[in-house]
């Protein structure tokens, strides 16, 4: 049977780098194909290419054995194909409404925009979701996982033929990952060929009819989902066996570096403490709106506390800023890398440099030769993969964009690093990188807090962990006294009820 979409002979390079080599895809009716591959394996570049975002150097691409010359996105849309890319594309001063139904807003007899047609349209295009937002709501004053709904929802309300999914359950947890599930069944049950891009294995393993695998820019393997087993996978994907997920080494817990007492802030969290030692990895781990963020950013200055204390090495703290944090040692490593922790128009070498500006100046002129020493030092121990220190930031793949806002950090030497979700949207092997980069700046003597939304990962990297819950801490546990399913229920608040 002819496919309903056929890529033939892909190639695409950017400055520096070839981006992907003769590479062949295609999907089926009603199919669901997964792409699977390391960052910067060529995945989304494929992706923007079928959507017109990007033009081939070379290769064709047909859609019902029809050629198709792309002239841009409203044309592949027109042909209908709508894409969920991983960095979200919402624009967030402007409400629910306007954002999911853009340039398809509809009108009344006078020709102006029916506002109470297109919130009810809004509300049942969010109603799967089962989410308490308000077609009104600004985009700006909601969390990373309703964004990322809002931005399925949108694509869903386009009727596409052909749907690609750019790691969707990236900002989701939960019961957020069970409705889209089934949303992707009954679509296929429809007709509906979705293209399926994740780096969570188990998700490809549920969900996908087909899986292809990229490495490099090149098509290494395409087979049917039964046919290869999660090591295969990881074995195609990085090119050698991946022998420890999770990397384990011998902890030695120090003296507390960082203690918070009775922290409050009003609808955000409620008498919060806890210590963080050298040497260990902590870990945050609650569903997503638990406020494990929104903790770290009142520790860090981002937000005003009403009420509690911050100690640093035993001695009481005023953090008025983030400013502040920073020049007592605490680094923060944000959970939207591309809108808090880079700056994607600049180089490698000035977003590494960025935090230590301060450490080496002299009456405001820059030692710009120790500074490139410290960042070119940095880059080579992360094994950044990067053309060079001038590449800019925005052409660096997602796992090569984290490593460079680690690094800014790393060059800082704090006492305190705070990673919120430090490995989301990033593949198998450079999440390994990442966490023994954080076991080693423990053993270094830094206390490290991790906040995950992937528990496995909480579970087996973190030291000590604490649940969050609306707001609060309800249960502290060290490595192997839980296991997940009653962490799970201290994070969906079911201790509580069974207690009353």
């Amino acid at each position: 049977m002819e496919p309903l979409l056929k890529m033939s002979g892909i190639t695409k390079t950017f400055p520096g780098v070839r981006a992907l080599s003769n590479v062949s895809f295609d999907l089926n009716k009603g199919e669901l194909h997964a792409l699977v591959g390391e960052n910067g394996a060529g995945k989304s570049t494929l992706m923007k290419i079928l959507s017109g975002l990007y033009k081939a150097d070379e290769g064709d691409l047909f859609l019902k054995g029809e050629k198709i010359v792309s002239t841009g996105l409203r044309e592949m849309i027109n042909l209908g194909i709508g894409v969920i890319y991983q960095e979200l594309n919402l624009i967030p001063y402007l409400s629910v409404s306007e954002n999911i139904f853009l340039g398809r807003e509809p009108k009344t007899s006078f020709g102006t925009i029916d506002w109470s047609r297109m919130h009810e349209m809004t509300r049942e295009a969010l109603a799967p979701f089962k989410l308490d937002i308000e077609p009104q709501q600004k985009v700006y004053s909601l969390g990373a996982a309703h964004q990322q709904i809002i931005e399925i929802a949108k694509a869903l309300s386009l009727n596409a033929e052909i749907l690609v999914m750019d790691e969707p359950t990236a900002a989701l947890t939960g019961n957020e990952v069970e409705r889209l599930f089934e949303i992707i069944k009954q679509l296929k049950k429809a007709g509906v060929s979705i293209i399926y891009i994740s780096h969570r294995l188990e998700e490809v393993h549920t969900l996908a009819d087909r899986i292809t695998i990229l490495r490099d820019g090149e098509r290494v393997i395409t087979k049917d989902r039964g046919t290869m087993s999660n090591d295969e996978m990881i074995k195609y994907m990085v090119g050698r066996v991946l022998e420890e997920q999770y990397p384990q080494y011998d902890s030695e817990p120090g003296a507390i570096v960082l203690e918070v007492r009775g922290l409050t802030k009003k609808g955000i969290c409620s008498d919060v403490s806890f210590a963080a030692r050298a040497g260990e990895i902590f870990g945050f781990v609650g569903l997503v709106g638990a406020g494990r963020t929104e903790i770290m950013q009142t520790i860090y200055g981002y937000r005003k506390m009403d009420s509690g204390e911050v100690l640093l090495h035993g001695n009481p703290v005023k953090i008025r800023n983030c400013q502040d944090a920073v020049m007592k040692g605490i680094g923060l490593i944000p959970e939207e890398r591309k809108q808090q922790g880079l700056i994607l128009g600049m180089s490698v070498f000035d977003n590494a440099a960025l935090s230590v500006l301060d450490l080496y100046s002299t009456a405001g002129v820059l030692h710009r030769r120790r500074i490139t020493d410290e960042v070119n030092t940095m880059i080579d121990s992360m094994n950044i993969k990067t053309p060079s220190v001038k590449q800019l930031v925005i052409n660096l793949s997602g796992g090569n964009q984290q490593k460079v806002v680690l690094a800014k950090w790393f060059i800082r030497h704090c006492d305190v690093y705070i990673f919120d979700e430090p490995t989301r949207g990033i593949d198998v092997g450079a999440k390994v990188e990442i966490y023994r980069l954080m076991q080693n700046l423990a053993k270094r003597g830094a206390a490290v807090i991790m906040i995950s939304s992937e528990l496995p990962e909480v579970m087996n990297i973190s030291d000590r962990a604490a649940v969050v819950f609306e707001g609060r801490i309800v249960k502290e546990f060290r490595k192997g006294e839980l296991n997940e399913e009653q962490v799970m229920e201290y994070s969906l608040g079911l201790h509580e009820r069974r207690r009353a």
